[in-house]
């Protein structure tokens, strides 16, 4: 199932299980005052500032890292770009028969990780187009290390530490898109937000009548935080996006003529 789904679908859960755990907490916060009104509240600003703290900074660490992962995601097209770009400028280093067939190659590599990125949210899909892109990796490798055995000069050497850096690159963004928080976090975020809304559900017994607005903003604006921790998880499948960082990628493979 598609990330961004099963995201939408945590959140909405857990808005409408905090709504309902508030309305619980306030019924099981009534009952207690009907039974005992002075010791219904003894005690429980220890607890309720332990576990709300907690839920604050759980909240905090996790947007933090989906948020570093985010900008790291952005500079690494940045960095991808250049390498290829220098690698591309770098096979004028190489004897003029061996060029074309290397530029071609380099064409096609671009167009098949631009191909890729262009195909999420289908995941398969763009798995696909990555396979082919890794399969030229070694075409281009091998052809660039014959043209340099062929012609022995000092600065053609120059071209192999480029390509280096280009495929250590595209292997790095295939790592980094894959890391993320393991799933046991995003459990206990909600197990920790539902169990907020059961505590600040029994403080609000004391009202008379609900207060729809603060129950509401409340399953709303953490239900809403959590979907755009996980939204900047997967910045290709979602609202927030890195496409339009692909667009120095584009404007490479539009020089390259």
């Amino acid at each position: 199932m598609n990330q961004i789904i099963v995201a939408l679908i945590f959140a909405g859960g857990l808005f409408v299980g905090m709504i309902l755990l508030l309305e619980l907490g306030r019924r099981l916060g009534r009952r207690r005052q009907g039974r005992d009104e002075e010791g219904a509240r003894a005690g429980l600003g220890a607890v309720e500032g332990a576990v709300f703290t907690l839920l604050g900074l759980l909240i905090a660490f996790t947007f933090s890292g989906a948020a570093s992962r985010f900008d790291m995601r952005r500079q690494l097209i940045g960095q991808e770009a250049n390498a290829i770009g220098t690698a591309w400028l770098r096979l004028d280093l190489l004897p003029a028969q061996a060029q074309p067939e290397l530029r071609d190659l380099f064409r096609r590599y671009l167009d098949l990780r631009l191909a890729a990125y262009r195909k999420m949210p289908d995941v398969e899909a763009a798995l696909a187009e990555l396979s082919q892109a890794n399969a030229l990796q070694g075409e281009i490798w091998h052809r660039a290390v014959a043209a340099c055995q062929e012609s022995p000069n000092p600065l053609q050497t120059q071209l192999i530490p480029a390509l280096n850096e280009m495929f250590d690159l595209a292997a790095t963004r295939m790592v980094v898109a894959r890391i993320h928080p393991p799933p046991i976090i995003f459990a206990l975020l909600g197990v920790l937000a539902l169990m907020s809304s059961l505590l600040a559900g029994y403080a609000m017994a004391g009202g008379k009548a609900r207060s729809w607005i603060h129950v509401i903003g409340f399953a709303l604006i953490t239900a809403t935080t959590v979907y755009v921790i996980l939204d900047l998880e997967f910045p290709r499948l979602g609202i927030i996006r890195v496409d339009v960082f692909d667009r120095v990628l584009v404007d490479l493979r539009q020089s390259m003529r």
